[in-house]
């Protein structure tokens, strides 16, 4: 029996990824379903599990804390909607990194890595070489949205990406905003989906709700220990990082 433990903070996800394990011809038990660092912290002290797949934005925080804090004895693959952390996946125990939305045949791949990796005897460095080689060669180049389509009474028009502020979530419904200062409603249903369709180096989420563009980032100050405000062009209010994505985000701005 493979003891597999979800951590993940989104419930459609979670039940994909039950699907797709109840597809594979194995004996798998789902031993535990998490969506935040805290709990998986402390089920990961008391119960050993074979398999973890993982998020990697939790509810409440970066799901990298779980692992600097506990210690795993077995390996992860990570499923998100961010490409930014592939190394920190592979440095975290990580043997593969699915980039949402991943189709049954990409998973398969991933737990046939899985089986064949419990059978070998190579050492974690070379481990972590070989997966990202594996990894380059199997995720083609990706291309990123150029621009939205909005929808209005009178029809739908286009807003190029590149024009774009930043992306705003609010009681589930998404803005984007402009370089006009207008506010544009959009399609798309969650920040998630959004940042999977933009370019990381170019977008950054600094919360759970705002996805900025580096372009427009003008100044950035202290706002308290933890956290950064944003000022971005022409738009007069600040913009605060969360405090678990502050230290990303630095390192982000900087690049």
């Amino acid at each position: 029996m493979i003891k597999v433990l979800i951590i993940e903070d989104e419930i459609p996800a979670r039940n994909k990824l039950k699907r797709f394990l109840s597809q594979l011809n194995e004996s798998i038990e789902v031993v535990g379903e998490i969506d935040t660092v805290e709990a998986a912290i402390a089920f990961l002290n008391t119960t050993e599990v074979d398999l973890i797949l993982s998020d990697i934005e939790l509810l409440d925080g970066n799901a990298f804390e779980i692992y600097t804090q506990v210690k795993i004895n077995c390996p992860i693959i990570f499923t998100t909607a961010y490409d930014q952390f592939l190394m920190d996946a592979f440095e975290n125990y990580g043997i593969e990194y699915l980039l949402k939305p991943f189709s049954m045949e990409r998973f398969q791949k991933a737990w046939d890595k899985y089986l064949l990796l419990g059978k070998s005897n190579t050492s974690e460095h070379d481990l972590v070489t070989k997966l990202n080689q594996i990894l380059q060669n199997n995720n083609p180049v990706k291309t990123y949205k150029e621009r939205f389509t909005i929808s209005s009474p009178k029809g739908i028009y286009f807003i190029e990406t590149n024009g774009i502020l930043f992306f705003e979530a609010n009681e589930g419904v998404l803005f984007a905003f402009d370089t006009t200062g207008k506010k544009h409603l959009l399609n798309e249903t969650t920040l998630k989906e959004i940042e999977f369709l933009l370019d990381p180096k170019s977008f950054f989420r600094i919360n759970r709700s705002e996805l900025v563009h580096k372009k427009y980032v003008e100044r950035v100050e202290r706002y308290s220990k933890n956290a950064f405000a944003l000022k971005i062009k022409g738009y007069e209010k600040h913009l605060k990082t969360s405090q678990s994505n502050t230290a990303s985000f630095r390192e982000w701005i900087e690049q």
